[in-house]
């Protein structure tokens, strides 16, 4: 009996036990993490690139791959936005009959009418006559607009933004919205969660406070400020009573406007708009804020019926393009590649973050060939310095096929516009970047408007008047460890 006791005295404890193999547990935890999210990897990701990234990263870093892996590589955007949409909380586009465009030929041309069919598979919305578009210029121009139709608003007001910073600008735009919710306006604020930590105290904290309902979409791992984070919500637009609004690439803040950036201030454009196109920006809004807050926006207050003596008799032609990781993925994408196909004169392209893929070169790459003049403008100063190298990098691949590239001088310009004959444009928030045609959600309009684009084409023509062209010479003259830097970076132009 003494001997069995001691036996059992002698045996080593759970702690021992762990102590002494502890790496060998390590070792099967480690294989076993990186197997299940290497196998994940391979079966999910629908990109080649993505998909041979992931594994490499899982397979030669143990345990610290597949842990980066589960917190970056994942995307759960795509189920949680499938399960939206399966249990009936998706929103319907209620269209009157009369706003329906089914021929665009007398607003752009045959040419085009392929691309109507493209866009009618693509986007989950219709093609809507019976619209008002305003180009704006900068925020000269953007924010009086902004703040007179919050000023106006009698019913309903829906505004997001990526960044809505919390100085002058910003905090005059939110003391509108206070006002209005005070007058008894139903307002909803959307900023992500990213976004909105660029200022300090952030402007949702004033909204809040004076008891606007707001909401941050999808908070990152750990409350970072992350300038090169995943899956934002990139989408600028206000909607006033269901059927005004603005939409566009700009956010919220004084560096926008002449009387605080004076010389160094920040160029861009954004649309102020009116008619059935609201109800879309709407839609995508509404789906938005439900996915952040659970709250469905649904009735007249938001979605107010029009009846036919109520819309324009004829109007532009317009149609939200919704992109994002979930079921909208490169839509933005697909309706670039559609327009490019069937360009026959001239292509114009303005883009602050120009990096896009393999197959969008090629595309473009054709379209130069075809004989189409490809104008493509980038900044000269650019405020992502990572991005700007990466840019760099590329900008051969397309010279050498005859795309003409120019650097605009001055102040940043963060304007995103393309056109294509002088007949159609495509206007938004995506930038020309993996990260805005893969990685976030983005809204886009497709306009089918002969003077809209011929505006537009005007403002890049300008700026091209003021730019350098780009040359492979002077590609070629730049110091060597400037290029071998470039190249580098553009190793990474994926995640940028």
């Amino acid at each position: 009996m003494i001997k069995i006791l001691f036996d059992l005295d002698s045996m080593p404890s759970h702690q021992d036990l762990i102590s002494q193999y502890w790496p060998h547990i390590i070792f099967v935890i480690s294989g076993l993490a990186s197997t299940f999210a290497a196998i994940h990897a391979a079966m999910t990701k629908k990109d080649v690139r993505a998909a041979t990234g992931w594994v490499a990263v899982i397979l030669f870093s143990p345990l610290f791959g597949a842990l980066l892996y589960a917190i970056a590589g994942i995307n759960r955007i795509h189920k949680a936005r499938v399960t939206q949409q399966r249990t009936g909380t998706a929103y319907s586009e209620d269209v009157i009959e009369h706003v329906l465009v089914r021929d665009v030929t007398p607003y752009s041309g045959p040419q085009f009418t392929g691309l109507k069919k493209l866009g009618d598979h693509i986007s989950d919305f219709n093609l809507l006559g019976c619209n008002e578009i305003k180009l704006l210029s900068g925020g000269d121009e953007t924010y009086p607009a902004m703040l007179a139709e919050i000023e106006q608003a009698k019913h309903s007001i829906a505004m997001q933004s990526y960044i809505f910073d919390s100085d002058t600008i910003g905090t005059k735009i939110a003391q509108a919205l206070i006002d209005a919710k005070n007058r008894g306006v139903e307002v909803r604020v959307l900023i992500d969660a990213v976004g909105s930590r660029y200022s300090h105290p952030p402007i949702a904290k004033m909204l809040l406070k004076a008891g606007v309902t707001t909401a941050l979409f999808l908070p990152p791992a750990f409350g970072l400020k992350l300038v090169y984070a995943n899956l934002r919500s990139h989408r600028k637009l206000l909607v006033v009573d269901g059927f005004r609004g603005l939409t566009g690439g700009m956010n919220i803040r004084e560096s926008f406007l002449t009387e605080f950036a004076k010389e160094h201030v920040t160029h861009d454009t954004h649309f102020q708009v009116s008619g059935p196109i609201a109800h879309q920006l709407m839609i995508s809004f509404a789906m938005d804020w439900q996915f952040t807050t659970q709250e469905k926006l649904l009735g007249e207050l938001w979605f107010p019926k029009k009846k036919v003596t109520d819309l324009l008799e004829h109007g532009v032609p317009l149609r939200c393009v919704v992109s994002g990781p979930d079921h909208s993925l490169e839509n933005n994408q697909k309706m670039i590649l559609g327009a490019l196909s069937l360009a026959q004169k001239h292509v114009r392209i303005q883009s602050p973050y120009f990096l896009p893929d393999q197959s969008l070169i090629a595309v473009l790459a054709t379209t130069a060939r075809r004989g189409v003049v490809v104008d493509i403008v980038i900044p000269g100063a650019n405020n992502l310095k990572l991005v700007d190298a990466a840019m760099s990098a590329q900008l051969d691949q397309l010279l050498n096929t005859g795309c003409r590239i120019w650097r605009s001088k001055g102040s940043f310009d963060h304007s995103k516009l393309f056109t294509v004959d002088g007949r159609w444009s495509f206007v938004g928030s995506s930038n020309l970047d993996p990260r805005s045609l893969r990685l976030n959600f983005e809204l886009d309009l497709e306009v089918y408007d002969q003077t809209l684009a011929e505006q537009l084409d005007q403002r890049i023509d300008g700026v091209i008047a003021k730019s350098e062209r780009v040359t492979l010479h002077a590609l070629a003259k730049a110091p060597y460890l400037i290029r071998l830097r470039n190249k580098i970076v553009w190793l990474a132009s994926p995640y940028l």
